[in-house]
């Protein structure tokens, strides 16, 4: 049965959302610019249109997840992105997995933000005047974000925006199942991008999201001061949400590396790929202008750094949509979206507010107030606005090359041909001109902190020479113990100590006083022992699964010696410890860690149940019976690694490989962690499966209870065989009969007992050949003969099992998670600060 009622009231709550924008963009721009007694009966229309929107937003929120979670496959968007086998919190990732459901997302977020805003900061009596300017640019935005979404076709293929509320049927018309059957609902969908199948995706875009709302709130309230010449009046009450934004976003980042440090195996949180680019760029740059913000109030040239700074995060955010949806980075990104023909209208977007805000801000510029003195070098103004600067140029300089595709495509326009490409190594290149950029911050950042609680002037420089001797002392000890000989790590390691021993300085003093203000210290501290983090653990990390086997696993001469070759249930040994590769794995649903996948017997027609094999317990707790239907994660294999040390003691890594229809092969690694490095493995080459391995020509054996044999390279017991009253876990019906052999097969010091079974059902001989991976012998019980008393097998010689994998060791990468929750806590306690002031008003 179709379902179309659904899709009726999501679209229809799109168009309701777009015309509610547009009608609450043209009230709140009346009420801005009218003087008289009709501003609040402007104001009033403006807020309830604002808020029907709103409520459209919601219902199109509700409607596609009503879609997603029902599994309604009648509906593409359900279809593309989610089945039946997704559990309930990744299917909540299936909302964002497409552009109109992130688009929605981002709207959904503005919407919180403006009503939040509007019964708020906005209705307080110095800001009130402020509320008609500043939400007539949260409506304009809404606007745009809701023709992203609107699906409306004008004439021939020229639309606007791409709904997320089509069918199948609409669109995919020219498949020939509508002529036989125009009713028709596929089964199953095609799944969540394997990639986004973890806990980290089902937060880091909502939370990332929620970043780029935040960014127009300060965005809104530096046009409507430039608009209503309040020049100076927007800072403060824009002050806290730069620093709710800054905060939120730099979360929503680095959920996306610690999403790519687990799920990808790049062996890295960061690779500098152009969408994770065109997102920390503005996050720079909104850094910085909170700094300047600081100053705003006081000083024309920190104002005019905070105009500049402002419109610039804001409109990179758009930049950054712009590229990762455009379509524009073809093949340069793993995380672009593909073109839905949005690319007009997000360029339409871009151009609007960059035209208008700089229109506006040059024609304000003359009127901005004017400082009566020039700033000294020995003041905290110069120490801030040279720290801004670094970050702008390290910003400048990850944009400039970031937007190689666009100059290409400019030039294509234009009738030209350019040809550049991005770097080929973009790790190296971005981190030799960052690493330099972030030396220069970290000094900074403690010399600016003197200055900025006045603990020096230009006659007593020579305060700063006790953290300077304490992070000399301290450098020259960790680069003894440490043998950190990189002489720019040097540089680094004492900037970062520097910047610690200072901070720490102002944090104790200020400790003393009021902890409320010590936001600042926490943070910069914070940033040094993430720099201290990234450097030990990409600077110093070491491959620990080197290859001594001598077997040539791939071409390239450093994979080949950086993956080891495992054979399974046979350790490695390296020169501190060693790996062991136990068998493979796979996750049973709603039981505690992983069950061995050949108790698992997939259900044919399903990726996702299975029949048990074996009771599965887990200690005094049976979950199920042999011969349950479970639910188990059929597309993911985990590979149980154990890791054993010179001392004997030992743990066991889980790296996993998934094989998805849609993307291939997946490769994701295990991390087990330690207070001071990352032991980091994964697979790069699993097992070859068991039915496209090579078997040798069979050999045949008749032998009696107790004789030794020879297969193969192994030697061979016939140690017993025994009757059975079942078959596969099937009992076996009257006049059929069943016998097992019990055969040690034994290998220098690895001895193993394989079970053939030999079975007459419905009068028809049945033999069931026993696989023994890790001696990759196959072994079949093929006659019995009561006469002699001898028994028939034939046994086959295949490829034992192994895998390949490479395992990094990455030392005291702890710091840069340390660090950057200080980040977070610093910037945190500064925004609770400076809303507990608005909110004292």
């Amino acid at each position: 049965m179709l379902r179309s009622y659904l899709g009726n009231i999501g679209h229809t709550s799109v168009i309701i959302a777009f015309v509610a924008a547009v009608v609450s963009t043209y009230a709140y721009w009346q009420a801005s610019r009218t003087q008289n007694l009709s501003i609040e009966s402007w104001l009033k229309f403006a807020r309830k249109a604002f808020y029907v929107h709103t409520l459209a937003i919601f219902t199109i929120c509700a409607s596609l997840l009503s879609i997603i979670f029902n599994h309604y496959f009648e509906y593409h968007y359900a279809w593309d992105n989610s089945s039946l086998s997704l559990p309930l919190g990744y299917a909540i990732s299936c909302f964002w997995q497409d552009q109109e459901g992130s688009f929605l997302l981002w709207m959904f977020w503005n919407v919180v933000l403006g009503v939040i805003l509007i019964n708020t900061t906005l209705r307080k009596t110095k800001n009130g005047g402020m509320e008609a300017p500043t939400m007539t640019i949260f409506a304009l935005v809404q606007v745009f974000l809701a023709s992203m979404i609107l699906g409306v076709v004008l004439w021939g293929e020229f639309k606007i925006g791409s709904t997320p509320f089509l069918t199948l049927r609409e669109s995919m018309p020219n498949i020939p199942i509508w002529k036989t059957n125009p009713n028709f609902i596929p089964k199953d969908g095609n799944g969540l991008n394997p990639l986004l199948q973890n806990y980290w995706m089902v937060i880091h875009p909502p939370t990332l999201f929620l970043g780029f709302a935040m960014t127009l709130v300060p965005f809104a309230f530096c046009i409507a001061g430039l608009w209503k010449k309040q020049y100076v009046e927007w800072i403060k009450p824009a002050l806290p949400w730069t620093l709710a934004a800054a905060v939120i976003l730099g979360t929503g980042i680095m959920m996306g590396g610690i999403w790519a440090y687990e799920t990808l195996n790049f062996g890295g949180y960061w690779n500098w790929d152009p969408v994770e680019n065109a997102v920390y760029v503005p996050w720079l740059v909104l850094v910085g202008s909170f700094h300047t913000m600081l100053l705003a109030r006081k000083s024309s040239t920190a104002l005019k750094y905070t105009i500049i700074l402002v419109i610039a995060q804001f409109i990179l955010i758009i930049y950054s949509t712009f590229l990762a949806r455009s379509g524009i980075l073809g093949n340069a990104s793993v995380h672009s979206f593909t073109d839905l023909g949005l690319s007009g209208q997000l360029l339409i977007y871009l151009l609007t507010f960059i035209v208008f805000a700089v229109a506006l801000s040059i024609i304000r510029w003359q009127y901005l107030p004017k400082d009566e003195t020039e700033i000294s070098t020995y003041s905290r103004e110069f120490w801030v606005f040279t720290g801004v600067l670094m970050l702008c140029l390290a910003a400048f300089q990850v944009i400039v090359t970031t937007s190689i595709p666009v100059y290409n495509k400019i030039a294509e326009v234009f009738g030209g041909k350019l040809n550049m490409a991005l770097p080929t190594n973009q790790v190296e290149h971005f981190t030799q001109f960052q690493l330099w950029f972030f030396i220069a911050i970290t000094a900074l950042s403690g010399v600016a902190q003197f200055f900025w609680w006045k603990r020096i002037n230009k006659e007593n420089l020579s305060k700063l020479l006790n953290p300077l001797i304490i992070s000399l002392l301290v450098s020259a000890l960790i680069i003894t113990f440490a043998k950190v000989n990189n002489w720019k790590y040097i540089i680094l390691l004492t900037a970062t100590m520097f910047s610690i021993a200072a901070n720490g300085s102002i944090l104790t003093d200020i400790l003393k006083g009021k902890f409320k203000v010590a936001g600042g210290a926490i943070t910069h501290i914070g940033i040094a022992l993430m720099l201290l983090g990234i450097m030990f653990s990409s600077g110093y990390s070491k491959v620990v699964s080197l290859n001594f086997s001598g077997a040539k696993i791939f071409t390239n001469e450093t994979d080949n010696k950086e993956n080891a070759l495992l054979w399974l249930n046979r350790p490695t040994e390296l020169s501190e410890f060693s790996f062991t590769y136990k068998g493979q794995f796979v996750d049973v649903r709603n039981v505690p860690g992983y069950i061995e996948k050949k108790y698992i017997m997939p259900v044919p027609g399903s990726n996702y149940k299975g029949i048990a094999r074996a009771d599965v317990v887990d200690g005094d707790k049976t979950f199920y019976k042999r011969g349950d239907t479970l639910e188990f994660e059929g597309e993911n294999t985990y590979y149980q690694i154990e890791y054993t040390d010179k001392s004997g003691k030992h743990f066991n890594m889980y790296p996993r490989t998934q094989e998805n229809e849609k993307m291939g092969r997946v490769d994701s690694p295990d991390i087990k962690k330690f207070w001071n490095k990352d032991i980091y493995a994964f697979v790069s080459g699993p097992p070859v499966a068991e039915d496209e391995r090579d078997w040798s020509r069979p050999e045949e054996f008749a032998v009696a209870i107790g004789d030794t044999f020879f297969v193969n390279d192994y030697v061979a017991i016939l140690e017993n065989v025994e009757g059975i009253k079942e078959v596969d876990g099937m009992a076996l019906a009257e006049g059929d009969a069943a016998a097992r052999a019990s055969v040690r097969i034994l290998d220098r010091d690895v001895s193993v007992t394989m079970r053939p079974v030999f079975a007459i059902r419905n009068r028809e001989i049945w033999s069931k050949p026993e696989v023994n991976n890790e001696m990759g012998l196959r072994l079949q019980l093929t006659k019995i003969d009561p006469t002699s008393g001898k028994f028939s097998f034939s046994a086959s010689q295949g490829q034992r099992e192994f895998l390949v994998m490479k395992a990094t060791e990455k030392p005291h990468i702890n710091l840069l998670w340390f660090g950057f929750l200080l980040v977070i806590i610093g910037i945190t306690l500064a925004t609770i600060r400076r809303f507990r002031i608005i909110g004292a008003e």
